[in-house]
Protein backbone atom coordinates (compact mmCIF):
# COMPACT_ATOMS: atom_id res chain seq x y z
CA UNK A 1 0.00 0.00 0.00
CA UNK A 2 2.68 2.34 0.99
CA UNK A 3 4.65 1.76 -2.75
CA UNK A 4 0.80 2.31 -4.49
CA UNK A 5 0.17 5.67 -2.18
CA UNK A 6 4.16 6.67 -2.85
CA UNK A 7 3.41 6.12 -6.66
CA UNK A 8 -0.35 8.50 -6.39
CA UNK A 9 1.59 11.12 -4.14
CA UNK A 10 4.09 11.84 -7.04
CA UNK A 11 1.83 11.39 -10.12
CA UNK A 12 -0.82 13.69 -8.87
CA UNK A 13 2.04 16.30 -7.57
CA UNK A 14 2.92 15.96 -10.72
CA UNK A 15 0.03 16.17 -12.50
CA UNK A 16 -0.97 20.03 -9.94
CA UNK A 17 2.07 21.29 -11.16
CA UNK A 18 1.68 20.84 -15.10
CA UNK A 19 -2.01 21.20 -15.21
CA UNK A 20 -2.52 23.85 -11.98
CA UNK A 21 -6.42 23.01 -10.95
CA UNK A 22 -7.45 22.05 -14.71
CA UNK A 23 -7.61 18.29 -14.07
CA UNK A 24 -6.39 17.97 -10.49
CA UNK A 25 -9.30 19.02 -7.42
CA UNK A 26 -7.86 21.51 -4.66
CA UNK A 27 -8.97 18.46 -2.23
CA UNK A 28 -6.85 15.62 -3.56
CA UNK A 29 -4.92 15.72 -0.47
CA UNK A 30 -8.01 14.91 1.52
CA UNK A 31 -9.15 12.38 -0.83
CA UNK A 32 -6.01 10.26 -0.84
CA UNK A 33 -6.40 10.40 2.96
CA UNK A 34 -9.32 9.03 3.38
CA UNK A 35 -8.72 6.27 0.86
CA UNK A 36 -5.36 5.41 2.79
CA UNK A 37 -7.30 5.45 6.49
CA UNK A 38 -10.57 3.45 4.03
CA UNK A 39 -7.77 0.99 2.60
CA UNK A 40 -5.58 0.15 6.00
CA UNK A 41 -9.35 -0.31 7.40
CA UNK A 42 -10.13 -2.82 5.11
CA UNK A 43 -6.77 -4.66 5.53
CA UNK A 44 -7.50 -4.93 8.94
CA UNK A 45 -10.74 -6.09 8.38
CA UNK A 46 -9.82 -9.00 5.76
CA UNK A 47 -6.86 -9.80 7.95
CA UNK A 48 -9.03 -9.94 11.03
CA UNK A 49 -11.34 -12.70 8.90
CA UNK A 50 -8.48 -14.29 7.86
CA UNK A 51 -7.13 -15.08 10.99
CA UNK A 52 -10.00 -15.77 12.84
CA UNK A 53 -12.76 -17.29 10.37
CA UNK A 54 -10.97 -18.30 7.21
CA UNK A 55 -13.77 -19.82 5.94
CA UNK A 56 -15.95 -17.44 5.84
CA UNK A 57 -13.25 -14.72 4.14
CA UNK A 58 -15.15 -13.56 1.59
CA UNK A 59 -17.92 -12.16 4.05
CA UNK A 60 -15.28 -9.87 5.69
CA UNK A 61 -14.05 -8.84 2.25
CA UNK A 62 -17.75 -8.10 0.98
CA UNK A 63 -17.98 -6.18 4.32
CA UNK A 64 -15.26 -4.39 3.70
CA UNK A 65 -15.96 -3.19 0.39
CA UNK A 66 -19.74 -2.66 0.92
CA UNK A 67 -18.07 0.16 4.17
CA UNK A 68 -15.94 1.60 1.87
CA UNK A 69 -18.84 2.02 -1.07
CA UNK A 70 -21.34 3.36 2.04
CA UNK A 71 -18.43 6.03 2.87
CA UNK A 72 -17.46 7.02 -0.41
CA UNK A 73 -20.90 7.55 -1.12
CA UNK A 74 -21.39 9.62 1.91
CA UNK A 75 -18.48 12.12 1.31
CA UNK A 76 -19.75 13.06 -2.50
CA UNK A 77 -22.80 13.62 -1.09
CA UNK A 78 -21.21 15.85 1.99
CA UNK A 79 -19.07 17.27 -0.28
CA UNK A 80 -21.71 18.05 -2.94
CA UNK A 81 -24.25 19.87 -0.04
CA UNK A 82 -21.62 22.07 1.41
CA UNK A 83 -19.50 23.03 -1.98
CA UNK A 84 -21.01 23.22 -5.43
CA UNK A 85 -18.35 24.38 -7.48
CA UNK A 86 -16.00 21.72 -9.11
CA UNK A 87 -18.36 18.71 -9.10
CA UNK A 88 -17.21 16.82 -11.84
CA UNK A 89 -13.97 17.25 -11.07
CA UNK A 90 -13.98 16.27 -7.87
CA UNK A 91 -16.20 13.41 -8.51
CA UNK A 92 -13.79 12.10 -11.41
CA UNK A 93 -10.92 12.24 -9.16
CA UNK A 94 -12.77 11.11 -6.17
CA UNK A 95 -14.01 7.83 -8.17
CA UNK A 96 -10.67 7.56 -9.81
CA UNK A 97 -9.05 6.97 -6.44
CA UNK A 98 -11.93 5.18 -5.60
CA UNK A 99 -10.85 2.18 -8.44
CA UNK A 100 -6.98 2.33 -7.88
CA UNK A 101 -7.85 1.34 -4.43
CA UNK A 102 -10.42 -0.90 -4.70
CA UNK A 103 -8.37 -2.91 -7.33
CA UNK A 104 -5.45 -2.69 -5.15
CA UNK A 105 -7.22 -4.20 -2.38
CA UNK A 106 -8.54 -6.93 -4.60
CA UNK A 107 -4.59 -7.80 -5.53
CA UNK A 108 -3.54 -7.73 -2.48
CA UNK A 109 -6.50 -10.64 -0.94
CA UNK A 110 -6.35 -12.35 -4.25
CA UNK A 111 -1.86 -12.45 -3.28
CA UNK A 112 -3.13 -13.68 0.18
CA UNK A 113 -5.43 -16.21 -1.02
CA UNK A 114 -2.42 -17.61 -2.92
CA UNK A 115 -0.25 -17.91 -0.35
CA UNK A 116 -2.62 -19.36 2.05
CA UNK A 117 -4.20 -22.05 -0.46
CA UNK A 118 -0.56 -23.00 -1.05
CA UNK A 119 -0.53 -23.87 2.84
CA UNK A 120 -3.12 -25.98 2.47
CA UNK A 121 -2.51 -28.08 -0.17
Amino acid sequence: MLLLTGLLVLLVTVLSIATGDQLIHSYIWYMLGFFVFLTCFAHYVSNLGLAHDSENLHAYFFASMGVRMVFSVIAVFVYRYFHAQQLVQFVLNFFALYFIYAGFEIYALLSNLRQNSKKHA
